[in-house]
């Protein structure tokens, strides 16, 4: 049960810091499946790889037509795997890109919001006591629940 000391503007803060903390978990965890694709393309390009640099070290006039098929088609599994890769890329820098746009907009919308909020209060109050508006930072992280991105 909330004290009677608690506001609304209290609640309000509360339930945008619980938004917050929800929203970088729902991004961490977006970057981990990523990250999770990512591990598992280069796993298989690196077995297929390995597979590959057995059929090239055998000379070419000893390999069969089965041989020589597979070496093509490992070439082209391995192809395919690397462009894969590659739109993962893209994504994942697509969604970051995206992500700070997000936090330069949610920042501005703070700080026109505390800056309402401050000048409404401030009205209320003799003018010695007003001084500047509180700052609103525009880093890309929350304080409580550092998220860092390794290039």
């Amino acid at each position: 049960m909330a004290d009677s000391t608690t506001t609304i503007d209290d609640i309000e803060g509360e339930l945008f810091k619980i938004e917050r903390i929800r929203e970088i978990l729902v991004r961490r965890e977006s970057e981990l499946r990523y990250m999770m694709d990512d591990i598992q393309l280069c796993k298989e390009i690196s077995r297929l790889k390995k597979e590959l640099q057995k059929l090239i070290a055998l000379p070419e006039n000893e390999k069969s037509n089965e041989e020589k098929q597979k070496e093509e088609e490992l070439v082209q599994q391995i192809h395919k795997l690397v462009e894969t890769r590659d739109f993962l890329v893209d994504d994942v820098e697509f969604e970051r890109l995206r992500e700070r746009e997000e936090d330069k907009e949610m920042a501005e919308f703070l700080q026109s919001k505390l800056s309402k909020s401050y000048f409404q209060k401030a009205s209320l109050q003799p003018e010695s006591t007003i001084c500047s508006p509180p700052r609103v930072s525009t880093s890309h992280h929350c304080s409580c629940f550092p998220l860092q991105r390794h290039h």
